[in-house]
């Protein structure tokens, strides 16, 4: 099964209403996600998973150019390492990469396969900057986000199958409205909450692995903040975005500061914000 880079960053399902939740129930798919211990429904198999994730990752660097800035090169694989030690996943083959793009962007494949934009970098500022980007990306990884997504969208399919089964034998006369509406329901009722919720996790695994990592996570909060004065044009109303908004992430992170900083203390290696980031370019992040 091919599978492109776009489907694995983008992909995304989960229905809405009785009728979808109670598919999606937790039976034989069922797992949790590390830290948070929230439950998540998976369809397909770790291996298959990171067998997708790779392939991926290789139409990633067949496409995109690789920087050639010795500095980001040098950062990114240092403090991927030091995040994917933290996170205790020997049975993953990280990667890191950094690509010669000026999009604010960076995003993990299954596996262990992060990549970093060069645009993002002089946002981060710091070493600690960028790790509070590469640790979301590593606990976008280990939490499974997305095979979870993938595994949502075979649930909504099934479930829109059966209630256009439905539809179709006993309500002939309003079967277009009926799936018109149900696709809506699923977009804003449950698909981008979901995938908010899965962002704000990855914050959350991500904050206390960079402090795991010997990063000042006080850093974490201080980059949402300025990743939203960076964009400088009004966001979207979060209902309408697949994404918290940058304020509240950086609220967000502010109240898991006190947990993290009892990590960050007892971390052997305190690196606190490291070295700082110079040049590049800049043009959002997911």
């Amino acid at each position: 099964m091919k599978i492109s880079r776009r489907q694995w960053i983008s992909s995304t399902g989960l229905s809405v209403g009785a009728l979808a939740f109670g598919s999606l129930g937790c039976c034989g798919g069922c797992s949790s996600a590390p830290l948070t211990k929230r439950n998540q429904l998976m369809l397909m198999s770790q291996p298959q998973e990171i067998q997708l994730g790779v392939q991926a990752y290789q139409e990633v660097l067949a496409e995109e150019k690789a920087s050639s800035n010795a500095q980001y090169v040098d950062m990114v694989n240092r403090v991927g390492h030091r995040v994917a030690e933290a996170a205790e996943r020997s049975d993953f083959d990280w990667e890191f990469s950094c690509l010669a793009n000026p999009t604010q962007n960076a995003f993990a494949l299954p596996g262990g396969k992060v990549a970093i934009y060069e645009g993002i970098l002089p946002i981060c500022e710091t070493e600690a900057g960028l790790a509070v980007v590469m640790s979301h990306e590593v606990a976008h990884a280990i939490a499974r986000h997305g095979a979870e997504r993938m595994s949502q969208t075979m649930a909504v399919d099934t479930v829109k199958q059966f209630a256009d089964q439905i539809a179709q034998k006993q309500l002939p006369d309003r079967h277009e409205r009926l799936m018109n509406a149900y696709g809506i329901a699923t977009q804003y009722g449950v698909l981008l909450p979901y995938n908010r919720k899965q962002e704000s996790e990855a914050d959350h695994i991500g904050v206390m692995l960079m402090a795991k990592a010997g990063y000042d996570p006080r850093e974490a909060p201080k980059f949402w903040q300025r990743f939203g004065g960076a964009k400088g044009d009004p966001q979207s109303p979060e209902f309408f975005s697949t994404h918290p908004s940058d304020a509240r992430r950086a609220a967000n992170l502010d109240k898991l500061l006190p947990e993290a900083m009892e990590l960050y203390s007892s971390s052997q290696n305190q690196i606190g914000t490291g070295n700082s980031i110079s040049g590049g370019s800049q043009t959002p992040y997911c």
